[in-house]
């Protein structure tokens, strides 16, 4: 090889550990970008943000792709994506989730309503002699409606708001219609006692 081959090759290979000593991997960016991670988990971003949550994980694997192809520019701009995304989820989950544990609150306090409602009305339409069928289908209603509270006040103490405004969903308007029921077999069976 001639001596400005040799040359030439010794400012390539120079040049090359330049580049490789200046262009390191984003390792505090991306550990970062998992601690917001882990923290956006604990705030349940995974249930009440699940899209900025999925996104901030996406975000984070495409950097350390990125990082295995060499490509730290790309793999720093990827944990600070997801750095940012994760943070955004906590705070969307935070606002989401105080959402439905008002939401689930009402979503009890509605279906307790409704039940104790129904078990006055209950107590009218037996001392006023309701057909057993009438009275065995409130009954039913009655006992499933008082499980899915249960379910729901459990889901509720546990923090999974969500889960107990789904126990409970759809619930009051079922008693409410029982309720209904309820008033119309009674107004009729008490106007025949008289």
């Amino acid at each position: 090889m001639s001596a400005l081959g040799r040359f030439s090759l010794a400012i390539v290979a120079a040049a090359s550990l330049v580049v490789g000593a200046c262009g390191a991997p984003p390792d505090k960016e991306m550990q970062q970008a998992q601690g917001a991670i882990d923290a956006a988990r604990a705030a349940s971003a995974d249930q009440y943000a699940h899209e900025e949550f999925a996104a901030a994980q996406d975000a984070l694997k495409h950097a350390h792709e990125a990082v295995d192809e060499r490509d730290y520019r790309l793999a720093l701009n990827h944990a600070l994506d997801s750095l940012e995304r994760a943070q955004n989820a906590a705070r969307e989950a935070a606002d989401h989730k105080a959402t439905a544990r008002s939401d689930a609150d009402r979503a009890i306090a509605d279906a307790t309503a409704a039940l104790n409602g129904i078990r006055a009305k209950l107590k009218a339409a037996e001392t006023a002699h309701v057909p057993a069928k009438t009275l065995a289908e409130a009954r039913r209603v009655l006992a499933d409606g008082d499980e899915r509270l249960q379910k729901a006040r459990a889901a509720f103490d546990r923090g999974d708001y969500l889960g107990a405004a789904g126990s409970v969903a759809g619930e009051t308007p079922r008693l409410l219609a029982i309720a209904r029921d309820l008033d119309a077999a009674t107004v009729p069976a008490v106007k025949r006692r008289r």
